[in-house]
């Protein structure tokens, strides 16, 4: 199976998903969630468990959207804590009230105003979480193969990180604290992936040296194929059986991490050993 041989035709595929996904970021923008626009935080406290369906099921009733509904368990109390929209005293008041028509033993323990300046600094924090990871994945890779290796790490990840950006920039997805929770999950996947190519690749570099390059790097991308897939799909599955039937609130991070992975398999084979190749032919022709 020739796959490097056929890599400019998932270069032109990459760079089609990649281009598609910009043009809806720069045309469209993405769809920030209340943790990086600010909004408002209610927090209630219950004498029995009330399901995050319940509770949002409350809130829809009187008019609003765009919820998200997180469970609290500490100190023997148990609530949830709500984000939404920016709220009046008197909305909050009207929640309140509609909650207590239903739990009369309710008790509010918290009502914040999140602003957006809050919402600035979570995505400089979320900036600097992906670019320490990127510096750390460098570092590690060039240590343990080599610079190259590292570099080609990074354009892959690059690969997955813009293609996930771009479907949730085309679909208006929401993009809260989860999808960045989800961005650095899928770079410690998509490594680990890459990373395994990586290994049979210097192993054949050893055992292969006589032959060109490119054979050395498809044989590796070859002898690791179903392992790739099948990992992948097993996990793809999962993720997909949790964005079914998790619930809302675990809806934005799976899609995130779906789409990612998906992105991640296919980079790892498709992406990053024909990187390997074209560097190779770039930068050390004689060693071809």
């Amino acid at each position: 199976m020739d796959i490097l041989g056929k890599r400019k035709i998932w270069y032109s595929f990459s760079s089609a998903l990649i281009v598609i996904g910009l043009i809806f970021l720069i045309f469209q923008g993405l769809n920030f969630g209340i943790d990086f626009l600010g909004g408002t935080l209610l927090e209630f406290g219950f004498d029995t468990q009330v399901s995050n369906e319940e509770a949002r099921s409350i809130i829809e009733e009187l008019g609003y959207e765009e919820i998200v509904v997180r469970q609290i368990v500490e100190d023997e109390i148990q609530g949830v804590l709500i984000s939404m929209q920016e709220l009046d005293p008197e909305e909050m008041v009207k929640i309140e009230n509609a909650f207590q028509a239903e739990y009369p033993s309710i008790e509010v323990l918290r009502t914040t105003m999140i602003g957006p300046a809050i919402g600035r600094e979570l995505m400089i924090y979320s900036l600097w979480a992906l670019l320490l990871a990127s510096i750390a994945i460098i570092i590690y890779v060039s240590v343990r193969f080599e610079f190259r290796f590292a570099i080609v790490a990074i354009i892959t990840l690059l690969h997955d990180v813009l293609i996930t950006i771009g479907l949730f920039a085309l679909l208006g997805r929401e993009v809260n604290t989860a999808f960045v929770a989800a961005l650095l999950t899928i770079l410690g996947y998509s490594i680990n992936d890459t990373i395994v190519i990586f290994d049979r690749i210097r192993e054949n570099m050893k055992l292969y040296r006589n032959k060109p390059f490119i054979e050395q790097a498809n044989t590796a991308v070859v002898d690791t194929l179903p392992r790739s897939i099948n990992t992948s799909m097993t996990t793809l599955l999962a993720i997909l059986a949790m964005y079914l039937f998790g619930g809302p609130e675990l809806q934005t991070f799976m899609l995130a991490l779906f789409i990612g992975m998906a992105a991640g398999t296919y980079s790892s084979i498709f992406v990053a050993s024909p990187l390997l190749v074209t560097w190779q032919e770039k930068f050390s022709p004689a060693k071809r």
